[in-house]
């Protein structure tokens, strides 16, 4: 094998901070973090956090688990479990990523069940979506209307700060140091999304071990170029 020889990066993980503090806060998040610190005084027994895939809705939702001593409920557990069963496992409750079961009977059931429990029991649930419950189909009339009039905290689309600061934590989270020069270079130059930064990072990071080199423009250039290839 040639001196030259890449290294087979090993995918060994690495650990997102999801405290508080960690959580980036930019005009297009305040209104949610709002609603998280309003807790336990919220209008209604569930909270809907909406927005764009890998936006924040994930850390939010940890953020305040910890805050509410909740429990993490897994969404496909909604189309095989009982309401009554999950609503065992604790008293307040997170059900994150659950847009691929609006439209699903059973599973709209279930959480229709956990609504009316929650609402009964001084309990509260907090449910993250990447639409609101008002653009979504439901299969079930009656947890449309509960969802439809819960209160939402929406998350938008990130404006070049927040995409910058939130690249810096990406970067941080991967143990990457990362200059203000790199980010000046990258920004202009990727799609203005979290997914974007996200998957720009992981490759980063994936080029950066394979060849045993810190990041650079240079690195960043390669990796751009490659994902611009790929999308031709």
């Amino acid at each position: 094998m040639s001196a030259f020889a890449q290294q087979i990066p090993l995918d060994l993980g690495h650990r997102t901070a999801q405290g508080r503090d960690d959580f980036l806060i930019a005009p297009g998040n305040r209104d949610a973090v709002s609603w998280i610190d309003m807790w336990p005084q919220w209008p209604a027994p569930a909270l809907i956090v909406c927005g764009p895939a890998a936006c924040g809705k994930s850390h939010l939702a940890a953020v305040w688990r910890d805050r509410a001593q909740a429990t993490a409920l897994n969404p496909a557990d909604l189309s095989r479990r009982e309401a009554r069963d999950l609503f065992a496992a604790g008293i307040h409750f997170t059900l994150d990523a659950i847009d691929p079961w609006i439209g699903d009977k059973d599973a709209e059931t279930t959480l229709f069940h956990l609504y009316n429990m929650a609402r009964e029991n001084s309990s509260t649930l907090l449910l993250t979506m990447r639409a609101a419950p008002t653009h979504l189909e439901f299969a079930l009339p009656d947890l449309a209307s509960r969802l439809r009039a819960a209160p939402v905290a929406p998350i938008a689309a990130p404006d070049e700060i927040l995409l910058s600061a939130v690249m810096v934590k990406m970067f941080a989270d991967r143990q990457l140091p990362v200059t203000q020069d790199i980010l000046n270079y990258v920004l202009p130059r990727m799609e203005r999304s979290f997914v974007a930064a996200r998957d720009l990072v992981s490759a980063i990071d994936r080029l950066a071990l394979a060849e045993k080199k810190p990041v650079s423009i240079a690195l960043a250039r390669r990796v751009l170029m490659d994902q611009s290839d790929a999308a031709l």
